[in-house]
């Protein structure tokens, strides 16, 4: 177990209450954090086949937002920091220690010795410096690992074991950053090769686990690290991971994964949903249930469009929707609807249901004060021209289609005519960056409230097209602030901002659900709700 760091900041004390204003709600079928009936002592080998819905395209972990993915290649990297799910606090991985300047310009992390990659090179100050300055030349699909680096002024190595990252402005969010699979540490030969590269032919990590075999759309296999010593402090199990391979498998039909688990030909499946729940409760089938902390599911509007730079359309938009009924309806059994455009597992989380009534009268108002009458066929016109939308989604969750389709219905209720477009999980990004979209279905899981930075800032990525404003300002300042109510305040308003103005329509919060054999114990969910599966055993 790694020593317990040393804090040498005089202003710790207000930073670590700012990351741990929120307890990380876990809540499991089981009743527990892991899976597994009966326990008994832990033993090494074996596969876990895992089944996921989607495949991403991608096998970087510094490239991969969806959670299909971030299950398999997080086990193939480690990060310098990690954070406990219960309490939100950040604890030591590859850095044993780290100090913080008085204004969070500056962080400075002192590295654990004899630390290699999978390919023997060494872990360095060099290397961390290395990751971080090609971090903002990955593209579209790195915008997650980009906005926890945005504003950096340098990155310099103080000695081999030790590395400083000074920032322009203050920055008191980038600790919690520290700790993603975004910003996972590659070796430096995997640094060098081009983002296209690294996503079809993966990385080379320190990680407990190593990519042995990636086939696009069908598989991903990981082979146990020989030799791995150095992981997170969090975890019960030193040394080696137990198990000995890791298969999973892209099945993309929801029943298809249930009955896969209920065979006994996978030992894991993601993304249960509603409508399989009944069919593997009980027996040998464990189900786990997390809330994801970060932004909710919902619609991100396309700003810029002329129709929905009309707030009343994109405010109509927001109470024609019922949330309740697609919660029940769709999701999981305990998912909430959408009370902010944070999920309330999200630190600084701020209760805005009021504004998220369902009211579709008022809906209806709205677009009729805008211009927009019925026609005919119920469907709103202005000018000669329908109010018609495309909605983009991407398959990686079997909720996601379903729920659409109920919102679909709604909208259709108060005149707005909703075209579904499915597209594949690799071409949602370029689709974002590009701006030729209406809207796009989706949600960002972190436990940090700075995920509204990374989304809605127009000094970042802006994939909604968000107008510059006051926003921005509140945004910028809750990064930089070191004092916990002042955070909580800056964050409040910034979440009252975006729903307000009906930037994003927040339908439900994800609540990651697993459908785990009783044979296999451990698998833990991380602060983020994806799967750590170093202490994972199959008995």
């Amino acid at each position: 177990m790694t020593a317990l760091p040393v804090f040498r900041t005089p202003r710790w004390a207000a930073l670590t209450a700012l990351l741990t204003t929120s307890v990380l709600l876990t809540a499991c079928g089981s009743g527990t954090d892991d899976s597994g009936a009966g326990g008994g002592k832990p033993k090494s080998g074996g596969t876990l086949t895992f089944a996921v819905g989607s495949d991403a395209g991608c096998v970087d972990p510094q490239q991969v937002a969806s959670n299909d993915t971030i299950y398999s290649v997080r086990q193939t990297v480690d990060s310098l920091t990690d954070q406990d799910p219960k309490t939100g606090k950040i604890v030591p991985w590859l850095a044993k220690s780290w100090d913080i300047s008085a204004d969070t310009k500056t962080f400075t992390f002192h590295l654990r010795s004899g630390v290699t990659f999978s390919d023997g090179s060494e872990l360095t100050a060099q290397v961390v410096k290395d990751n971080f300055d090609a971090v903002p030349k990955l593209g579209a699909l790195a915008t997650l690992a980009q906005g926890y680096l945005s504003g950096v002024e340098s990155t310099t190595v103080v000695d081999p074991l030790t590395v400083k990252v000074t920032f322009k402005e203050p920055n008191a969010q980038f600790l919690q950053a520290t700790s993603t699979h975004s910003l996972g540490i590659e070796s430096s030969a995997s640094v060098k090769k081009t983002p296209q590269q690294k996503c079809s032919d993966g990385i080379v990590g320190s990680g407990p686990f190593v990519l042995k075999q990636y086939v696009q759309n069908q598989s991903i296999t990981l082979a146990k690290r020989t030799g791995y010593a150095w992981g997170s402090s969090r975890w019960s199990k030193t040394g080696e991971a137990y198990l000995d391979k890791l298969v999973f498998k892209v099945v993309p039909e929801a029943g298809v994964r249930a009955g896969s688990l209920q065979s006994g030909q996978v030992d894991a499946i993601a993304s249960v949903g509603k409508a399989n729940e009944a069919a593997l409760k009980g027996g040998q089938v464990t189900l786990q249930r997390r809330a994801n902390p970060g932004v909710v599911f919902g619609l991100g509007l396309n700003n810029s469009r002329p129709v929905l730079k009309d707030a009343k359309v994109r405010q109509a938009i927001l109470f024609a929707i019922d949330r309740e009924q697609i919660a029940d309806t769709v999701f999981p059994t305990g998912t909430q609807a959408a009370t902010s455009i944070l999920a309330h597992t999200t630190p600084d989380y701020t209760d805005l249901s009021s504004d998220l009534a369902f009211d579709a009268a008022k809906a209806k108002s709205l677009l009729d004060s805008a211009g927009w009458k019925p026609g005919s066929d119920g469907i709103r016109t202005k000018d000669g021209k329908k109010l018609a939308l495309t909605v983009t989604w991407i398959p990686n969750s079997a909720t996601n289609q379903p729920a659409l389709e109920l919102i679909q219905q709604q909208l259709k209720d108060v005149g707005v005519e909703i075209t579904l477009q499915q597209v594949q999980v690799t071409q949602l990004a370029p689709k974002l960056q590009s701006g030729d979209y209406d809207a796009a279905w989706g949600n960002v899981t972190r436990a940090d409230p700075d995920i509204l930075r990374s989304s809605f800032s127009t000094k970042l990525a802006n994939f909604y097209r968000v107008p510059a404003g006051s926003l921005d300002t509140t945004l910028t300042a809750q990064a930089a602030t070191t004092d916990a109510g002042k955070r909580e305040r800056l964050v409040g308003v910034a979440q009252e901002l975006i729903v307000q103005n009906a930037y994003y329509a927040p339908v439900v919060e994800l609540q990651t659900q697993l459908g785990v054999s009783t044979k296999v114990h451990d698998l833990n969910f991380d602060a983020s709700s994806r799967i750590q599966l170093h202490d994972t055993w199959i008995g």
